[in-house]
Parts: structure tokens; C-alpha cells; sequence
């Protein structure tokens, strides 16, 4: 275990539960944490743990059991989460957990996951860039994504492929209320 005022790790120690005693010790200064390469999945996750650490920017899962169900506190203060190599399938629900609950995220990482298709893990370079185009679309802030700076042209682009099936919706609903209002008036 390297500790630090700021960083503390626990990678590589085939750990099957957080060590909450030893993060607690160090919540106050504690700004990077490392559980990467342990044993961990969702029956000994502790999410009121990782609550408690109101400094903690940097959250380091990698080569865990994790899916795409993982529940997160939430955590303002978070600005990088790294969780590479888990069992990550549901890119949707996943994406939406990292939104709600980490505001400020800059750094995503999760290759090696099914979700994250790339030419090492067997997807195509089009499910590659959909996949890109998914994440920025739905976390704009997103400064880097796996090992990759976003660029403003992808911005743009992602918000251009996914507006179009939410203004469809839109449009949808808007007839819906149309047709509601006009039933409405009819039958006054």
C-alpha cells in the first residue's frame, strides 16, 4: 500500500472488499484512489463509502468485476474515473450512472470493456466512432475519453448524430399534444 497526503493505492493486493478503515484514515486529504487489478464486484461495493471523500478527484477501478450496473454516490469532486477492463456491457446505463453522478468528470477511461468497442477488443472502427459520439453527446464536458483528447469537431459532430433521434422524439410527443389539444377543444 503507497500512501501519501494525497494518493493512496491498493492495486495488485486481490482484494474481494474496500478497505474502508485504511480510506477512512485518509478522507480529509485523500485525492486519488487506486483499487485497479483486485477482485471487486457489486456485493462488497461500498458507494456511502467513496461519499464520504469530498477531496477524492481521481477513482482508479481498472481490471475489476465491474458492469455496467455499478452504482456511484455522488460525487461533484470527481473529475477523472478510470475503468478499464471490467465487465462493462450496457453503454447507456453505464454512461447515465458516470453523468448523474460525477457532474464534473473531464477523463473517462473504460477500454477493454464490451461497451467500448475498438480494434483490440473485436469492434469496428464505426462502432468506435459511435461509440465516441455516444459518450461526448451525453457527457459534455468530457475533456478525454479512454486515451484520446475530444476534439470541438467531434462536439460538434456528436451533438449533431444524437440531437437527431431526440428532436424526433420531440416531434413525436409534440404531435401526441396536438392531437390532445385538439381532441380537447373539440369536445367543449
Amino acid at each position: 500500500m503507497a500512501t501519501g497526503s494525497q494518493r493512496l493505492s491498493f492495486a495488485y493486493q486481490d482484494l474481494s472488499e474496500i478497505p474502508a478503515e485504511a480510506i477512512l484514515t485518509a478522507r480529509d486529504s485523500l485525492e486519488v484512489l487506486d483499487l485497479s487489478y483486485n477482485l471487486l464486484d457489486h456485493p462488497y461495493w461500498n458507494p456511502a463509502l467513496l461519499a464520504q471523500l469530498e477531496k477524492l478527484s481521481t477513482l482508479i477501478l481498472d481490471g475489476n468485476n465491474y458492469t455496467s450496473h455499478v452504482k456511484f454516490p455522488y460525487m461533484p469532486s470527481i473529475a477523472a474515473v478510470c475503468i478499464n477492463k471490467n465487465k462493462i456491457d450496457n453503454l447507456p446505463v453505464f454512461v447515465e450512472e458516470i453523468r448523474q453522478k460525477f457532474p464534473n468528470i473531464k477523463i473517462l477511461s473504460m477500454m477493454n470493456n464490451e461497451a467500448a468497442p475498438s480494434y483490440f477488443n473485436g469492434g469496428s472502427l464505426m462502432q468506435y466512432k459511435d461509440y465516441r459520439q455516444y459518450v461526448i453527446s451525453q457527457i459534455p464536458g468530457l475533456e478525454i475519453l479512454d486515451d484520446t483528447e475530444v476534439l470541438e469537431k467531434e462536439r460538434v459532430q456528436a451533438r449533431r448524430t444524437y440531437r437527431i433521434q431526440q428532436s424526433s422524439r420531440k416531434t413525436k410527443v409534440d404531435s401526441v399534444m396536438k392531437k390532445l389539444a385538439h381532441m380537447h377543444k373539440k369536445s367543449l
